[in-house]
């Protein structure tokens, strides 16, 4: 019987934390505005490092529930009555990822809403630093920015 030995390399890109695993810290940043039913969100990926993000996603969450038959941007899915988990790709070490531009209908035409966003998925690095990858912000029916 002859016995063959196969090496495999894997590359990281960046330091890694004890475990093997990559580390890198996620925020977002961007803006939210309300004008009857519709909602349109813009936010933009931040990555503090250490590491690359090889690919990335955010869940968008609203208190209130999103109407039927919605146009989602290219790279969305609504994974629920009131959520949404779009991509938003590789971001670099200490760099900025692509902006990205939601607009949604909700049901109704409420007062107000409250939306949450968070990371969905962080292509396999850590993020140690977990406070600053949430954000919630209430957002009135008036037409203007709220920022977050």
């Amino acid at each position: 019987m002859l016995a063959v030995g196969v090496g495999v390399a894997v590359a990281v890109a960046g330091p890694a934390r004890a475990g093997g695993a990559p580390e890198a810290d996620l925020s977002y940043h961007g803006s939210a505005v309300m004008t009857g039913e519709r909602m349109y969100v813009r936010l933009t990926p931040a990555n503090h490092g250490p590491s690359a993000v090889p690919d990335s996603s955010v869940r968008l969450t609203w208190s209130v529930p999103l109407a039927d038959g919605q146009r989602l941007p290219a790279g969305c899915v609504r994974t629920g009555e009131r959520e949404l988990v779009c991509g938003t790709g590789a971001l670099p070490a200490d760099g900025l990822g692509q902006a990205t531009d939601v607009g949604v209908v909700l049901r109704d035409s409420p007062p107000e809403v409250t939306l949450e966003v968070e990371t969905e998925w962080s292509g396999g690095t850590v993020d140690r630093n977990r406070g600053n990858d949430r954000a919630r912000v209430l957002v009135l029916n008036t037409g203007d920015a709220y920022s977050f």
